[in-house]
Parts: C-alpha cells; structure tokens; sequence
C-alpha cells in the first residue's frame, strides 16, 4: 500500500505515571494520539489490543483539561516530557482484510505487526483468533514474545523506565 516515514514522541511524567498503566501517549507527525489498554493483563495478553483516540478534543477530555487550554500546555501542566523519540520507516500492507506494518526504526529494531481492526471492544476475543490463524496460514510462528518499538528502546536505552514496566506488568 505504500511506505512513509513517521516522527514519533512519546511523553511521560518522571514517575512513569501513564505508562506504567500501559497509556501511550504520543505526538506522531505533528498530531497528539493517546493509546489506551485494553488487555485485562500482560499474561494473558497473546496480543496488544488498544483503544486509539486521536481527536484533540477526546485527548483533553480523557486528562481532564479545560477545552480552552491547549495539549502543549497540558504536558506542561502534568510534567509529561519526552521519554522516547523514533523515526520509523513503515511499509504498509492489505491482505485479507488484515494490515501489515513493516517497521524499520531509527535505532535498529525491525518488527512487523498484524494488525485487524475492530469498531468494538465486544470482539476483541474474535479479533485476536483471527490474527492467529491467519499468521499460522502463512506460516508466521506466533508462539514468541516479540517486544514492540518503544519496549525495546527502553530496554536498550533507559534501563529504570523499561524495568519499572516489567514490574508494573506492561512488559514482559
């Protein structure tokens, strides 16, 4: 479907208080996005499902900010400064009703995501199966634990952040 590049900053406070509830929030391309978890818990989870919410409106109601302040003024309010910062290459894919990101990262770190969109949380069940079976008809082992962009930066990166994580149960 094509390829681009994407700026991603992420923001958090020096307590971790959003991600450490597995909340990313971002700005991507000039745009403010706020990813909220829907998984019950890091154990049971075979697949990272969000609730993504990108109008600017939604992202202030949710953080409790007067309308009339803008979301600049809310990282600051909150203390949220930026804790990870990728330009990723995506090449994007349709197959099967399915969509396939390729990424490739500034720092090195390549992965792929199947991604199945879903309009409510009441499938959620249903979508994850059918990401399973169709990685399994093209013969993609699903069995591993494959750490995402911003895990594995914080890994490699910022050693207190990404054990604070662990220890909360948003990675593994």
């Amino acid at each position: 479907m094509g390829e681009k590049k994407i700026n991603d900053k992420y923001y958090d406070d020096a307590n971790y208080s959003l991600t450490k509830k597995d909340i990313w929030f971002r700005n991507r391309d000039g745009k403010f996005e706020l990813k909220l978890p829907l998984n019950v818990s890091i154990e049971k989870r075979i697949s990272d499902q969000y609730r993504e919410i990108e109008d600017e409106n939604e992202i202030k109601k949710y953080f409790n900010l007067n309308n009339n302040k803008s979301i600049l003024e809310l990282l600051d309010d909150k203390g949220y400064s930026p804790f990870y910062i990728v330009v990723t290459i995506r090449k994007k894919y349709r197959k099967e009703g399915f969509n396939i990101d390729i990424d490739a990262t500034d720092f090195g770190y390549n992965v792929v995501e199947i991604e199945y969109m879903i309009n409510d949380n009441f499938n959620l069940k249903e979508a994850t199966d059918k990401i399973i079976v169709f990685a399994k008809k093209h013969n993609i082992d699903t069995s591993n634990y494959v750490r995402g962009k911003a895990e594995e930066y914080l890994r490699r990166n910022n050693p207190k952040h990404y054990q604070t994580l662990v220890d909360a149960g948003v990675f593994k």
